[in-house]
């Protein structure tokens, strides 16, 4: 079997037979290294269409990466609905400053966003139609994955963290209300995306994890939400959730999403014999225990071990932090061929 990188992407998504696990970063790959080698540097390249292209592209030219992954932030979204973020700076992303809802009554008189004006939302779609350009002048053998927040990390945004975590226990069904909307946009978005001709949309939705959302109410009022937003997606449904997610890894897999990305403090050996049949599991080495912090020897040891145990897509638990060694990064993606020839 003989797959391009994009097959063996779709593949894998799917849950089919491929030559090998793809290696990749589902999640941000702005590093300082590659900044300096594409000369495509943040803050500017969050919000500058041909600095993310060049800077996105860097992950695959440079390390190998068999995806090309952006944005590096997702502002896009939150922005689109008021909130009003910071810059970031060199090595650091943007963070969020301020947030429209700030009381109950609030939800009620919230304006959906029109997408199509939104400024995030118009550079990371120019910045996709220059990737596809810069690509080999073209080739279209290399998978498109675009970021974006789910529907509770979006909700948290606009309520802010406080009113987010209240709501969950004292306001359930006005916090659910909140997430329905942030849903319909999260679907219009994904949507415009694969519009534009990516392969991938990851939605990032941590918030609704169990470090911070009570497990037991998971399945009550995040698993309608999430079953509601892949019937609408038009294309290859990612989701990804930081934290130990063991305890709601089931209601995951009958969620609709096809493919689940998680973090390293969830066990990829036990992840798989729990829902491994059911969707596509991705990840999950360290990206600041090992990536940032350890040896390519140590990346290598770490990567190898999540393909025995079951991954389907390697690659790193969580996003790139910016001062990872490129180094290690190539050991990352070296292990996938190295575990290859060892079996």
């Amino acid at each position: 079997m003989d797959l391009t990188m994009k097959e063996r992407f779709i593949r894998s998504v799917k849950m089919e037979p491929v030559d090998k696990v793809p290696v990749l970063s589902i999640t941000q790959t702005g590093t300082v290294d590659l900044m300096n080698l594409s000369k495509a540097f943040w803050p500017k390249a969050h919000y500058n269409p041909e600095e993310m292209a060049a800077l996105a592209v860097a992950g695959h030219t440079f390390v190998g990466f068999e995806a090309v992954r952006y944005p590096f932030s997702l502002l896009e979204l939150p922005e689109a609905f008021g909130c009003t973020m910071s810059e970031g700076t060199f090595d650091s992303q943007p963070h969020q400053l301020d947030f429209p809802v700030k009381k109950k009554e609030d939800v009620s008189k919230l304006n959906l966003p029109d997408l199509s004006k939104c400024r995030g939302v118009s550079v990371v779609l120019e910045a996709t139609r220059l990737i596809q350009k810069r690509l080999d002048g073209g080739n279209d053998d290399i998978p498109l994955i675009a970021g974006a927040l789910g529907p509770a990390a979006l909700a948290s945004c606009v309520c802010g963290v406080h009113n987010y975590l209240r709501w969950c226990i004292q306001e359930p069904d006005l916090l659910s209300e909140l997430m329905v909307l942030c849903a319909g946009v999260c679907a219009e978005y994904t949507n415009m995306l694969y519009d534009a001709d990516v392969d991938g949309v990851l939605l990032v939705d941590s918030e609704a994890g169990p470090d911070l959302f009570p497990p037991p109410l998971f399945e009550s009022m995040v698993l309608p939400v999430y079953k509601n937003l892949t019937q609408k997606i038009r294309g290859l449904s990612l989701l990804h959730m930081c934290g130990d997610a063991t305890a709601i890894l089931e209601p995951m897999a009958k969620s609709g999403f096809q493919g689940i990305s998680i973090e390293e403090k969830t066990n990829m050996a036990d992840a798989s014999k729990l829902i491994g049949n059911q969707v596509c599991l991705i990840g999950n080495v360290s990206p600041a225990r090992t990536l940032l912090l350890g040896t390519p020897d140590t990346v290598k040891k770490e990567a190898k071990q999540c393909l025995a145990d079951g991954t389907r897509m390697l690659s790193p638990g969580c996003g790139i932090a910016p001062r990872t060694p490129l180094e290690n990064l190539k050991a990352f993606v070296a292990a996938r061929d190295e575990y290859y020839l060892e079996h």
